[in-house]
């Protein structure tokens, strides 16, 4: 049991799986300040000047014993941004590996020569035939 965990644990496939888990959560951090910092800062330009963190939907306000009961769906529009954000870029990227591998798929594989038909065949066996069989005047040398 050991051999096969250490096997399926010190493979290169799980090195490679890590590595890309690692670029993955500094990609997410990337994307997240780009919608954070980029397009959200841009968008509440555009809808005059709205901050979409400070958006929420208030169900009960702070009193002094207990705090605000708020939705914050604004914090949750910034969210759906950035996934849909990461989740166009990786679809970009799988799209684009996807064109590279039926590029090497489609490039033309060597052809098997074909088998010869029974008529080629039988019509060799018949030249063969022809060229070593006696013929009436070898056979008249011959005695």
């Amino acid at each position: 049991m050991w051999k096969e965990f250490k096997d399926f644990a010190f493979k290169g496939n799980i090195f490679d799986m890590a590595v890309g888990v690692i670029i993955g959560g500094a990609f997410g951090k990337i994307v997240t300040s780009l919608v954070n910092d980029i397009v959200m800062p841009a968008f509440g330009a555009v809808t005059s000047g709205m901050n979409f963190k400070e958006m929420k939907y208030v169900i009960s306000a702070a009193t002094e014993t207990k705090p605000e009961a708020a939705i914050l769906y604004g914090q949750f529009i910034q969210n759906v941004v950035d996934f849909l954000i990461i989740a166009f870029s990786i679809f970009m990227v799988i799209h684009l590996a996807g064109k590279f591998r039926k590029k090497e798929e489609v490039a033309p594989e060597p052809e098997e020569p074909k088998a010869p038909t029974q008529e080629e065949l039988l019509a060799e066996i018949r030249d063969i035939l022809k060229e070593t069989a006696p013929t009436a005047e070898t056979e008249a040398e011959q005695e």
